[in-house]
């Protein structure tokens, strides 16, 4: 049994913990707020993007501007975006994304050569000795703007205009709600048009000021902007409410652990002091024979 400073030493050192991780839970519920606030902006815009860009996709021909984004190749080389985070400490967050990659590469593109960009050092870390890394942005995870994504998007599209990757697909955590994180793996390149225009919720009677041509060029590059800032900015509350259910959980199984080791000081201290009372009272009987 362990003795009584053994006990105190663990109960200051569980207590010490508890406080970390309650600290790490506040601080985890105030950036999620704003993470938050932020992805619940954009995605009625991307939403809208998609819709419109879906509207215009089945009277896209090879003449149209943008065309070249659509065109669909054989699948000889591959580029998974991987979204991760720099921290750990967030639950299954990064792992869920890691297991994810390694599925694919063992399934979907078994006999295809995959390389990875990689955003966040978690994915970068636990990925760089089994999978070829085409680029690592882990900066971009610090400052997660518009403009930082919209030049990795640049790349992304220029990689696969050049025909150097056939396929271009996001893999990410969509946040849903504090506790709940979705795992997605996205085309990004090359865009799915729809093929149906005999749909009547299609809306095909648009008026094109400047030009259909001109209005594509410019609609689908920032329709893939979008998305790829949505991914980023998903994964970036994802991670908030991971880290905030992960600490919540820690900081409860802390106190848990806190309330047992008391108990078990207290029948330490209690045995410690019974078996004071018996050894006075052995010693006054001794002394009165």
């Amino acid at each position: 049994m362990a003795t009584l400073k053994e006990i105190r030493n663990r109960i200051a050192s569980v207590n010490s913990t508890m406080q970390i991780t309650s600290a790490m839970m506040m601080v985890s519920s105030s950036k999620l707020k704003r993470a938050q606030d932020a992805i619940l902006r954009l995605r009625p815009y991307s939403e809208k993007m998609q819709e419109l860009l879906s509207n215009v996709s089945p009277f896209l021909d090879s003449d149209s501007g943008g065309a070249e984004y659509a065109k669909k190749r054989e699948l000889k080389k591959v580029l998974l975006v991987v979204i991760t985070s720099n921290k750990g400490l967030a639950g299954a967050f990064n792992s869920t994304i890691v297991k994810a990659v390694k599925n694919l590469l063992e399934n979907d593109y078994k006999n295809t050569q995959v390389d990875l960009l990689t955003i966040g050092k978690n994915g970068y870390e636990n990925l760089k000795k089994s999978v070829s890394i085409y680029k690592n942005c882990s900066s971009l995870w610090d400052a997660p703007t518009y403009e930082n994504s919209s030049k990795i998007s640049e790349e992304l599209m220029q990689l696969f205009l050049n025909g150097e990757y056939d396929q271009i697909e996001l893999v990410y955590n969509r946040f849903k709600n504090a506790v709940v994180q979705l795992l997605q793996v996205e085309q990004f390149l090359p865009i799915e048009l729809s093929k149906n225009t005999n749909d009547s919720s299609l809306v095909s009677d648009y008026i094109y000021e400047p030009s259909k041509e001109s209005i594509l060029t410019h609609l689908i590059p920032t329709s893939l902007k979008t998305q790829l800032f949505k991914a980023i900015l998903d994964s970036n509350a994802a991670e908030h409410g991971a880290r905030m259910s992960a600490m919540q959980a820690a900081t409860d199984n802390a106190k848990a652990l806190k309330n047992q080791l008391s108990i078990s000081y207290n029948k330490a201290r209690q045995a410690s002091i019974t078996n004071e009372l018996i050894e006075i009272v052995s010693g006054a009987q001794a002394l009165e024979n």
